[in-house]
């Protein structure tokens, strides 16, 4: 039997989460929004975590945490692994965290055994992956990618307060962004740990798997305009309810998700106007989020649902719109870097699973920079974005014996 103490890596990756997880905005529950208090002193907590396992390391003008591990050749590309410190409100202390803490356990023990990498490895905490203050879209990665959005920092956050006004005060730069791309012929690959936020891998008995492909996804904003009348004296057959039209619409969202392979689709948000108890609702906005690891099904799958939305609107005498207003394509995994992963994971005894992610991640950016893959571990219950948000020490240390053994196979 396996008891904690056999396990320093995995200790250690939970002592530094439960560290992070101070960090918050609120009382009482995790929530860490970018460029925040909290994410400073996130910032600053992980700065010094980097230090420590002996990364030189600095935060960079948008927020992000990047520490360096010289190798062999300073010269040659180097091999990077990340993720986030953000969180979305009243979060679990794992998203994204994990990924970063991983980064900084495997490094450290790679500098602790006196092992000299051929080329140099970085550790990037980035800030802004759950986009939940600003409306931007992976701004931090992006950056590094060469492909941050000036309009973004303009944008706002619901206090008013732009982004380039929060970087300001964060302490960063914006006239640095540009600075921030890197070259892809100076990158050799990027490697990113995270919690699954599914099911699969523990329906599978199994702590770690490989992502295949990270989702496409498509975004739209849906109105359905009938007429409002007097809850007691229009007859059934004579009304124009649009809410009872988005009920039927939502049951198409499901059955055309769910009779398609490794697709899905959700109806997150449905407002209700006027929204009275007596009164025949006359307008319901609602969303539609739909996502496939294949980009040409997920297309197929909102023209479906579109032209079947359509002809409910018909039969039941409403309007029907939709204007899309995010389109991410799928984003394929390097082949030759999951091979290096899912060698580590056979060597670690561990029988490989493929899956593809159903949430977007900082991979999706850094694949536009360099070849990229991805590392899943296993989670309590699938749950995600939650406090309840959970792992075992056990499940940890074999991602970070999984990630050293796969960057040791690259960085040879």
């Amino acid at each position: 039997m396996t008891h904690q103490t056999d396990l320093p890596l995995g200790r250690r990756v939970m002592a530094m989460i439960e560290d992070l997880a101070q960090h918050t905005d609120e009382v009482g529950r995790l929530t860490r929004l970018y460029l925040s208090p909290a994410h400073r002193a996130a910032a600053d907590a992980t700065l010094a975590f980097m230090r420590e396992a002996g990364l030189s390391a600095h935060i960079d003008a948008l927020g992000s945490v990047v520490g360096r591990l010289e190798g062999a050749h300073p010269d040659a590309p180097a091999l990077l692994i990340g993720s986030h410190i953000d969180t979305v409100v009243d979060a679990g202390r794992y998203d994204g965290n994990l990924g970063v803490v991983l980064g900084i356990v495997v490094v450290g023990a790679l500098k602790a055994a006196g092992i000299t990498p051929a080329c140099p490895i970085e550790v990037v905490a980035f800030g802004d992956e759950e986009n939940v203050r600003f409306p931007t879209n992976l701004s931090t990665s992006h950056a590094l990618a060469g492909h941050f959005e000036p309009t973004w920092l303009d944008g706002t956050d619901t206090g008013g307060i732009s982004l380039r006004d929060a970087l300001i005060a964060f302490g960063g730069d914006p006239l640095g962004i540009a600075a921030l791309a890197r070259d892809p012929a100076r990158c050799r690959g990027y490697l990113e740990v995270h919690i699954e936020q599914g099911p699969q891998l523990e329906a599978g008995n199994l702590p770690v798997g490989i992502v295949s492909a990270i989702n496409g996804i498509t975004r739209a904003r849906a109105h359905v305009i009938g007429e409002a009348g007097h809850a007691g004296t229009v007859p059934m057959t004579m009304r124009r309810d649009a809410l009872a039209a988005v009920a039927e619409m939502i049951g198409i969202v499901e059955r055309a998700s769910s009779t398609r392979t490794d697709t899905v689709a959700t109806v997150g948000v449905a407002q209700v106007q006027p929204g009275a108890i007596n009164v025949i609702p006359a307008r319901v906005d609602f969303t539609l989020d739909a996502r496939s690891s294949d980009d040409a099904v997920r297309r197929a799958l909102v023209q479906d649902i579109v032209t079947e939305c359509e002809a409910a609107a018909q039969r039941r005498g409403v309007s029907f719109t939709i204007e899309p207003f995010m389109e991410s394509p799928a984003t394929p995994m390097d082949k030759h870097l999951a091979e290096h992963l899912e060698e580590a994971v056979r060597h670690a005894g561990i029988v490989p699973m493929r899956l593809a992610s159903g949430a977007g991640h900082d991979a999706v950016a850094m694949a536009s920079l360099c070849p990229s893959a991805m590392l899943f571990v296993r989670c309590k219950g699938g749950i995600s974005h939650n406090p309840a948000e959970s792992i075992t020490v056990e499940d940890a240390d074999v991602a970070a014996r999984v990630l050293l053994d796969a960057v040791r196979r690259i960085v040879a």
